[in-house]
């Protein structure tokens, strides 16, 4: 992250002219200290920056990465054809991988007034932390945090790029009860805002469907030993598992040792068990293993488009948390183009108009809430490949 001088130094005079009087520089220094303080207004030429809480130290700071790659990567088409005959430029900090972080980057970046809009966490527990603030605010943040509850509690700021928890839940049940017949279903869950609100959507689509869990196991995030829950699991006569894992640290672990203690049921995942950091911190534990996908390669010819660009970039694969940036960039473009403004009401309108967007993670329609996908792809760990078996649209 760099900072640009709101001005440069200026070669020192004795006189200046102001409204044709001779004053020495002196006493104008003297006489306008204050002006010469106030913030510089912005102008047509500046850049529309574009706040962005990521992490990049503690756990998640290899998924940060990828969350700043893919809005980066973004940035680079959109800042060819110009949103409002301007550039459109980035302004990061650090949310250390913790709720508090989260908070005091958001701080950071709602004291900047010249940002026209956020970009947030994808981990709902730091969306839920940030936005009271986000509220007061009163810009658009778009975010990543999939918890149901996020784009229901009266904040009209938050727009999400992801689908919610109350379709990966159905989408999970469906698959697991349909596709695989199973029907003594254990599901292991953090129990941050993420996890719970995940793990209670799939128990109700279970329920749903006449299935009442076997064992609902919560566990708290950055544990560094899983055995005590997967005995639970071993314990329940469960035929399959059902998870929502919020950092990928955790689920590398617990799948090793889920492995390591001779649990073989098959696993279905929330979108973290397809995640490129989990891969390879899991390795082996993770094949055969299926997940819900808000972005798969094979989905769509935009999801195509958009891994084969973010590999050719950064010699690596995509994945949801690159993904969803890339087409927060885009949609925040298209809206601040569409509303002819940056106004954020404005940005807001255009926003929640947006009707039939091909994005990375599939087809935007956005509703009054702030939710603009519905529909999650399957997908199997086939020796460490994702590959896309078929997509389930949630019809509501």
């Amino acid at each position: 992250m760099h900072f640009v001088p709101r001005w440069s130094a200026e070669p020192q005079e004795e006189n200046v002219f102001v409204n044709e009087k001779v004053i020495s520089r002196r006493a104008l220094a003297i006489g306008t200290g204050a002006l010469l303080a106030a913030p510089r207004i912005a102008s047509a030429a500046d850049p529309i920056k574009i706040g962005c809480v990521f992490p990049s130290t503690g756990p998640a700071a290899e998924a940060g990465s990828f969350q700043l790659n893919g809005a980066r990567l973004a940035l680079q088409a959109v800042n060819e054809k110009g949103v409002l005959d301007r550039k459109m430029e980035l302004v990061v900090e650090d949310d250390q991988t913790t709720n508090p972080g989260a908070v005091l980057a958001f701080s950071r970046l709602s004291a900047q007034r010249d940002i026209a809009a956020f970009i947030g966490s994808i981990r709902s527990t730091q969306v839920d932390a940030m936005a009271p603030d986000v509220l007061k605010a009163g810009k658009p943040m778009m975010i990543g945090g999939t918890s149901p509850t996020l784009t229901r509690m009266g904040n009209r700021w938050l727009f999400r790029c992801r689908p919610n928890d109350n379709y990966s839940g159905k989408v999970i049940a469906e698959y697991g009860v349909t596709d695989l017949q199973k029907r003594k279903w254990a599901v292991v869950y953090s129990t941050d805002a993420f996890g719970s609100n995940g793990a209670k959507a799939l128990e109700e689509a279970l329920k749903a469907k006449g299935i009442t869990p076997v064992l609902m196991q919560g566990y708290t995030n950055q544990a560094s030993d899983y055995t005590a829950v997967v005995l639970a699991v071993r314990q329940s006569g469960a035929d399959v598992l059902g998870s929502y894992f919020t950092f990928e640290n955790d689920l590398g672990i617990f799948a090793r040792q889920i492995r390591q203690l001779g649990v073989r049921i098959p696993w279905i995942g929330s979108p973290s068990i397809t995640n490129t950091t989990a891969l390879s911190l899991a390795g082996p534990a993770l094949f055969g293993t299926f997940g819900v996908a808000d972005f798969a390669v094979d989905a769509t010819p935009a999801s195509k488009d958009f891994a084969t660009r973010y590999e050719a970039a950064y010699k690596k694969m995509a994945d949801n948390q690159s993904s969803w940036t890339f087409d927060a960039v885009n949609l925040l473009a298209l809206a601040i183009n569409t509303a002819g403004s940056t106004d954020p009401e404005k940005i807001r309108t255009a926003l929640l108009g947006i009707r039939g967007y091909a994005g990375a993670e599939g087809e935007y329609n956005f509703d009054a809430n702030g939710d603009g996908l519905r529909g999650y792809n399957i997908v199997r760990n086939d020796a460490g490949k994702i590959v896309f078996i078929r997509r389930i649209d949630v019809q509501e």
